[in-house]
C-alpha cells in the first residue's frame, strides 16, 4: 500500500447553482432577478414588501415570494 500524498488531492470547487434553481437567494441576486438595485430591494425588505430568512448573519430571500411579487403589477414607488 502507498503512503497517501495529500498533493494529489483533487480540490472540491462547487459547480455554481443558478439562481433560479435556489431556494433562497442573497439580497444582491434578489436584486439582480428583479432587475432593481440593491437599495430597491431594501426598501421592499424595509417595508415588508419581500419576506426574508436569515441564517446566520446573512439575510436570504425565497425565490418563490420573488417570483411572487414579479407577478403583480406595482404601480407604486419603492421609495414613498
Amino acid at each position: 500500500m502507498q503512503p497517501f500524498d495529500s498533493t494529489l488531492r483533487k480540490s472540491r470547487a462547487r459547480a455554481p447553482i443558478p439562481a433560479e434553481e435556489k431556494l433562497l437567494v442573497s439580497r444582491g441576486e434578489a436584486a439582480q432577478l428583479l432587475s432593481i438595485s440593491q437599495r430597491g430591494l431594501d426598501y421592499l425588505i424595509a417595508n415588508r414588501k419581500l419576506p426574508t430568512r436569515r441564517i446566520g448573519g446573512r439575510v436570504l430571500v425565497p425565490v418563490a415570494d420573488l417570483r411572487k411579487y414579479a407577478r403583480g403589477d406595482h404601480p407604486e414607488r419603492i421609495v414613498a
